[in-house]
């Protein structure tokens, strides 16, 4: 995208899963796809510690994925108004199990 500046270095997700247990890769690669798959403005920012999806590049997050050793923490987010929903999934669960969750919330952020 042209005319948007960056400061430093952003980290790609490709560094990223250097650092994921390799156990739990497979889990974080599908919640990583699910996001994608949600919408045409999904974007993604890599962190230190975890990957955050906004809707759009007005960076309102709605799910932010750590991952652990036998698993992931998601944090949702709905709207700025309400608590944000902390859930941990178990690097067995399958997004089946969680995913009305996560599309519940890119839903209602705005």
């Amino acid at each position: 995208m042209e005319g948007i500046i960056s400061f430093g270095n952003k980290r790609s997700y490709e560094d990223f899963k250097k650092q994921i247990p390799t156990q739990v890769l497979p889990l974080f690669d599908t919640i990583r796809e699910f996001c994608f798959n949600l919408g045409e403005n999904v974007v993604e920012d890599v962190r230190m510690h975890r990957v955050v999806f906004c809707k759009s590049m007005t960076f309102r997050w709605f799910t932010d994925v750590e991952p652990h050793k036998e698993g992931v923490i998601i944090k949702l987010q709905k709207s700025r108004k309400e608590p944000v929903e902390i859930i941990q999934i178990d690097k067995n669960q399958k997004i089946s199990e969680f995913g009305d969750l996560i599309k519940k919330a890119y839903e209602q952020i705005h």
